[in-house]
Parts: structure tokens; sequence; C-alpha cells
């Protein structure tokens, strides 16, 4: 889990926003978990790495591939 934030600012319509709420209240997540979900994913498909993924868990994948 990341031990600093940052604030982010989303311009987003309010019927959207409204709707997105709705499903993440639906799922017991707040928004910004489902965001950052989002964003670790859409950085990993890009094979972007970031200083607070786990360095434990990527090494147990690295060692159970050999």
């Amino acid at each position: 889990m990341e031990s600093k934030t940052a604030r982010m600012t989303v311009l987003v319509d309010p019927i959207k926003k409204q709707a997105f709420e709705q499903l993440c209240a639906s799922q017991d997540l707040t928004p910004s978990q489902v965001l950052r979900q989002l964003m670790r994913d859409y950085m990993e498909s890009f094979g972007v790495d970031y200083s607070t993924k786990s360095r434990i868990g990527k090494k147990q994948v690295e060692e159970e591939a050999s």
C-alpha cells in the first residue's frame, strides 16, 4: 500500500460521476479504490513499473517462473 498520497482532479460530467459512484457503492468500493486499481492495471498493461509496487511479490513471481 502506498505510504503517501497525492491529489488528482478529474473533470467528468455529473451524470457519469453519479453512475460511477453508485456502481462503486454497489460493489462496496470507493471511487478512489477503483481508480487506483484502474491506474495500476493500465500501467501494467504498458509495462510501466512504479516505485510503490511490492518488491517481494515481484521477486516471488520471478522465482516461480524460473
